[in-house]
């Protein structure tokens, strides 16, 4: 979960690497480090966030670098433990995102050899590696480096004297920016939107040599590769903050397009057939990390509603551990990346047990994509604060589409309903229009969460999972315990922890379950914990026995995770906000989960 750029051409290497290594820094920023080929080989790396130590780094010409910003798995934040690492000799330099499992026995198979090391991390057994196998073609010397690992891994490495970048990929993601007499490598797009649009996907298993004047692609078992680029649809403003004051609400506003660039043809494509083609299945599995486990668990409610399939969801990082039932359920993998380590490792065991699989992602031409045999992209732009937003909402909107193409292929929905449900999820960018809209009464309503060490997040049926994401938005940014619940567990233990410190986020919906609902929060006001409600504008039952209340327009109850999900970021982001916190870039966590 590390940001890895390179640069090779004309221009101040340097100035390129920074500017990639900030736009990388949602993906790693404990520490921050660069290598410059001018006059030698230069170094520079040191612990903490590039606005404070770029004014540290020194200026060094130099047409050609590597850098990388880290967010720490082996060994603790430091400069010492920061990339790039650097050989005995001085002459190579390597950066590197992944694991290596096996580094405990290389390293002390490499001291025994005289290799000295200055770190604790698992990589610098690379650069290691690669000292003990250069013979003048870096190239060479890496993919004999990578011969002896185990693990997961997207590297790049450069040696004093040759013009080249040298990289490769193991379920890690890696990409090349393609300009004119300068080519660049990065672990995501967002870096080379400045120098291009034009990108090569490295794919799985590959290495490449990169100059400023071309790019050589060559597969695992050293043949080369031909690859026409892609043109990337997003722009450099696109992943910019556009005036607000953070990427995630900016995110946040950016919801209704995201919607609507999620429907677009989409409709069309699900009923056609061209994302999921018709085929004999009595089960799903929807499979998922984090935030996008609970759209899947979302998306359980909306599949057996529309489709009445019954449908199980797993966390990934348990699936590929389980040993399974003998069945074949379609297996539908959610990941915002596409990168999501043990996503793509439950995808490559579904493959093995035989099922048909379904990939949601946002991101074209990422790992999942090729490992799956149907994939839907959400398409709703790049993403850079950590905490997900508008790749959630798309997410949900994937789960209707699904359900609709489910439910269309087993009857179990007419061309009516089919139509009604269309014509509602058209209209979900203006209802979720309408909640932004309402974002200072929101922000005014959280001044009763903000000093609470521990809050409840309760809803029902389909809003159960709804609340689990509210209240993980709340942790992650706030660090505010937060724990979401199903309100009618209410009096199996958690009502011993209520009082009037204790707040409650609970929301009451138009649905089957609403008086149930609303008997709930009676229940906990009657324990003196604050409540904040949220329901449907104008519901005078729910005001009365809540200390406040936000309201979200009336949408078919199925429908309604997509505006409350709204309600939910913005209760997160302005808690986050008036509590000082780093909402962009929380504590500990990564934007890509490429390790387990």
């Amino acid at each position: 979960m590390c940001g890895i750029v390179g640069y090779t051409g004309q221009r101040m290497a340097e100035d390129i690497l920074l500017d990639g290594l900030r736009r990388l820094e949602y993906r790693g920023y404990d520490s921050v480090g660069i290598a410059i080929a001018s006059d030698g080989l230069k170094v520079f790396k040191d612990k903490g966030e590039m606005s404070k130590i770029e004014p540290t780094i020194p200026r060094w010409d130099g047409s050609m670098g590597i850098g990388h910003t880290r967010w720490a798995t082996c060994g603790k934040p430091s400069k010492e433990n920061a990339h790039p690492f650097v050989d005995c000799t001085g002459r190579i330099a390597l950066v590197h995102n992944g694991i290596i499992e096996n580094h405990l026995a290389l390293r002390k198979e490499l001291e025994d050899e005289g290799h000295v090391f200055t770190s604790e991390t698992d990589t610098e057994v690379l650069v290691h590696l690669m000292e003990r196998y250069y013979e003048g073609d870096a190239h060479a010397a890496l993919v004999a480096a990578l011969a002896k690992v185990k693990g997961t891994y997207a590297v790049a490495a450069m040696v004093e004297g040759d013009d080249r970048i040298v990289a490769a990929r193991k379920e890690n993601p890696l990409v090349i920016g393609m300009g004119v007499g300068e080519n660049m490598v990065a672990s995501d797009v967002t870096a080379v939107l400045s120098l291009t649009s034009r990108v090569l996907y490295i794919m799985e298993g590959e290495s490449v040599i990169v100059t400023a004047g071309g790019v050589t692609i060559f597969d695992r078992h050293g043949s080369r590769v031909e690859r026409q680029p892609t043109t990337v649809t997003w722009t450099l403003e696109d992943a910019e903050k556009g005036g607000f004051e953070h990427y995630m609400l900016k995110e946040i506003y950016e919801q209704p397009t995201a919607i609507h660039n999620c429907l677009l043809g989409s409709l069309d494509e699900i009923d056609s057939g061209a994302v999921m083609p018709d085929i004999d299945l009595s089960t799903v599995k929807l499979v998922a990390c984090g935030t996008s486990y609970n759209a899947a668990m979302v998306g359980k409610y909306i599949i057996e509603s529309m489709a009445r399939l019954p449908t199980t969801v797993e966390l990934a990082s348990e699936y590929r551990y389980s040993p399974g039932t003998g069945e074949s359920p379609l297996t539908v993998l959610v990941t915002q990346s596409g990168e999501t380590a043990d996503t793509l490792a439950a995808a490559r065991e579904a493959r093995q047990r035989g099922c048909r699989t379904l990939a949601i992602t946002n991101v074209v031409g990422s790992t999942i994509s090729r490992e799956t045999d149907h994939v839907f992209y959400t398409n709703a732009g790049p993403e850079i604060g950590v905490a997900a937003t508008k790749t959630y909402i798309t997410q949900l909107i994937s789960m209707y589409l699904l359900g609709l193409r489910l439910g269309t292929m087993r009857q179990t929905l007419d061309r009516t309903e089919v139509r009604h449900l269309s014509t509602e999820l058209r209209t979900m960018p203006r209802h979720v229009s309408g909640v932004l809209d309402r974002a200072s009464e929101i922000e005014k309503a959280v001044d009763m969460l903000v000093p609470a060490r521990d809050i409840f997040y309760l809803g029902r049926n389909i809003n159960y999972p709804t609340m689990l994401e509210g209240a993980l938005k709340l942790k992650e940014i706030s660090y505010i315990h937060a724990e979401g619940y199903a309100a009618g567990e209410l009096k199996h233990g958690p009502l011993a922890l209520l009082d009037a410190s204790t707040p409650v986020v609970a929301a009451a919906v138009n649905d089957h379950t609403r008086d149930k609902m609303l008997g709930n929060i009676s229940e906990v006001a009657a324990r003196d914990s604050p409540v904040l409600g949220i329901g449907v504008e104008g519901d005078r039952e729910l005001a009365a026995i809540v200390d406040a209340m936000i309201g979200i327009p009336k949408v078919p109850s199925i429908l309604s995770p997509v505006p409350l999900t709204v309600v939910l970021q913005l209760i997160a982001y302005y808690v986050a906000r008036k509590k000082g916190c780093s909402i962009d870039k929380p504590r500990n966590l990564a934007k890509s989960v490429t390790v387990e």
